[in-house]
Formats: C-alpha cells, structure tokens, sequence
C-alpha cells in the first residue's frame, strides 16, 4: 500500500503513554523453524534508517525483548536468515511476537494496543485503495466504448474516491479520538505540503486530553501553532487579496514595476532557463498569451535564474526568452530564489504562477496548460 510505504519512510514517531501505562515492555518471541543461536534485533528509525537497540538470541524456538520506551514508538524486527523486516508499534505492555518465516511481513503481533490500530488502519486503507483499482478498470472499459456521459460519471466518483483516500488519514484520527497512532496520522499530515492547518487543527482539538497533553501531542499543538503564524504571514497572497507591488530590474536593466506593466489579466509567471518544467510549459503559456494579448492579457516573466551551477545567468535568461519566444515582459535580480519578488512571492519552487484581474486581486495560482487557459478566457468574458 502507498500510504503504508511512506509510513515505513518516516522518522520514528514518539506519543503520550496513559498514566496506567506499565513501565515497561516485553517482547515473547515464538520463532518456528528458526535455528539456536540465530540473533534477533530490534530497531527503531533513525532518519531513515534502522538503527539497532537491542539483540536476542533464539533457544528453543523462542526469543525475549525486554526494555521500557517513554511513549508509544515505530520499531522494526529483523532475523537473521530471514527476508525483510517488521514494523510495529512498541509500547509498555506485554506482547507477542509470532515470526511467519516464509512471509515476515504478516508475521503476527498481539498485545500492543496502538499496534493494533496501526493495523486496522493499513486494513482500511487496503480495502480502499483495492476499490480504487476496481473503478480503474471500471472507467477502461466505459472509455473503450467512447460514452461521454459514462466517463465523464466514472471520473466524478475517481476524483472523489481519490479525496477520500487522500483524507483518509485525517477521517481515521477524527473517529478514534483515543488513539495514540492517531498522533503518528496527524503529524504525518502535518509533513504535507499545502496543509489544511483548520482542519488538522480541528481533529487534534478532538483527541482524548491525555494525549493531547502528551510529550508528543504538545509537539503537535507547538507544529500547528506555528503553521497557524506563517498562514498569518501569507495571508496578503490569499485568492482575492491584492497582489503586492513589486520592482524589478528588466532585461535592459531598467526598473520597472507590477502597476506599470499590467493589463485587464496579468500573468505573473515564475521560472527559470535551467527550470525543465518550466521550459516544457512554455509553448502553452505562448500559446495563451498570442491568442488573448491583443485583448488585454498582459504576462510579467520572473526568472529565477542566478543559480551557482550557472556560468552567466544572465546570458541564459536572455537566450531562453529568445529561444522559447517569450515575447512579454521580463525581470529578473538574477539571485536564484532569494529574488525578492520570488521572497515576497512565498516562491519555493517553479513553475509557479499568480493570476490578477483587472483590479490586480488574486483570482487564481498555480494554474497550467487547459486550467490557465479557461481562466483568462473567463476574466476577459471570451
């Protein structure tokens, strides 16, 4: 499963331990087939890697971990002789631990309480990503018999089994409220780009008091907070606010200015001659500003060009306005990301673009190729 893959990838995540917690835990390890003498090790996740913290030995087909961890943690099982490895969540609790030598993924682990839902959680998710295929196929055979209407239905319900996957980590919080591995989805949430801090904030809100007063659960609490400041900070580039005014030097090396340069639309574009994404969505942005200039649309080229793998940044900006015929306005301090237009911007990778109407409000961001087009023909009521 993909989302369980990138569980796999994270750093290790601590949680809040309940007050009747015990102090430690046990691992009783049952090892069928596996020979005397064969070590055992667990691990935990050091920024990607598995980094060993304890080692058994088999006797008699059975092996013992014991220790204490102060929350609820990822760990990882791995024998030697035997393929792969076994993630689980470890707390202070008694557990066993059954190897499945010919599939040690399925090996089976009963007695850790934020395991289980860590399970239930991947079961979930299976199910739903398994319809997920079922409506792939689905949508093949409905576009085989070229029905618009039939595919137009199928990749309404696509999209919207897509956002439920999507959500999912955040609707599981939401409904197991007291359940420390809810803290691992919400933080994971957190690591996303383009969070929804209303909504993450809204089910951590909703978690059992004891886990919100964690040591992990403050963490979480601090991580928002401050995703809540820097929404503060962004607010003055939501969709309809003003775009802030800017000046920049041309590719004469003339300043010139956001309010001097643009029209009934205004495309503020960010890129770069070094940028293959970019360069590739060229031709459609050409496409769009030969077919709606005369009208009104004006296009404002930001490079962000003045990387230090650049010999003559400025020599490559010119050649590639040239080459990719970028016939609208240009400016650039050649700095690489610290452009101060880009700064002021909040622009941390490119393409990337700013849509103004008239009025030089934010109507749009990020749009491309078809979404770019209709937008303008709307402000231009084409």
């Amino acid at each position: 499963m993909k989302q369980y893959l990138v569980l796999i990838a994270l750093s290790i995540f601590t949680f809040g331990c309940e007050k009747n917690n015990p102090t430690g835990y046990t691992i009783d390890g049952e090892a069928k087939e596996i020979y005397n003498g064969v070590r055992v090790y667990l691990q935990h996740d050091e920024n990607g890697k598995q980094v060993p913290v304890d080692t058994a030995i088999v006797m008699n087909e059975k092996f013992q971990f014991k220790g204490a961890v102060d929350n609820p943690s990822f760990y990882f099982v791995t024998i030697n002789g035997v393929n792969g490895s076994k993630m689980f969540m470890l707390e202070n609790s008694e557990i066993q631990f059954k190897v499945n030598k010919q599939d040690f993924i399925k090996s089976e682990i009963i007695g850790s309480k934020s395991n289980d839902d860590l399970i239930q959680y991947q079961a979930d998710l299976s199910k739903l990503n398994e319809y997920r295929q079922k409506l792939i196929v689905d949508y093949q055979k409905v576009n085989q018999q070229k029905d618009r209407e039939a595919i137009d239905s199928m990749a309404k319900i696509m999209t919207s089994h897509a956002e439920l996957i999507e959500g999912y980590s955040l609707k599981f919080a939401e409904e197991n409220p007291d359940a420390y591995f809810s803290l691992n989805l919400i933080e994971f949430e957190l690591r996303k780009p383009n969070v929804n801090v209303n909504t993450i904030n809204k089910v951590f809100t909703n978690l059992d008091e004891n886990i919100k007063n964690s040591k992990k659960g403050n963490e979480i609490n601090e991580k928002i907070n401050e995703l809540f400041k820097e929404k503060e900070k962004l607010a003055h580039l939501e969709v309809g606010k003003k775009a802030p005014n800017f000046e920049a030097p041309n590719t004469e090396g003339k300043t010139v200015s956001l309010e001097d340069l643009k029209g009934k639309v205004t495309i503020i574009d960010f890129w770069a001659a070094w940028c293959g994404p970019c360069r590739r969505e060229n031709p459609n942005v050409v496409k769009i500003y030969e077919q709606f200039h005369d009208d009104g649309l004006e296009i404002i080229g930001v490079s962000l060009d003045g990387t230090p793998r650049q010999k003559d940044p400025k020599q490559a900006w010119l050649q590639a306005i040239e080459k990719d015929k970028l016939t609208w306005n240009h400016v650039s301090s050649l700095n690489y990301f610290n452009d101060p237009v880009a700064q002021l911007y909040n622009i941390t990778s490119i393409p990337a673009t700013y849509i103004l109407d008239e009025s030089g409000t934010i109507v749009a961001k990020n749009l491309r190729g078809v979404a770019l087009e209709n937008t303008v023909k709307k402000l231009l009521n084409k």
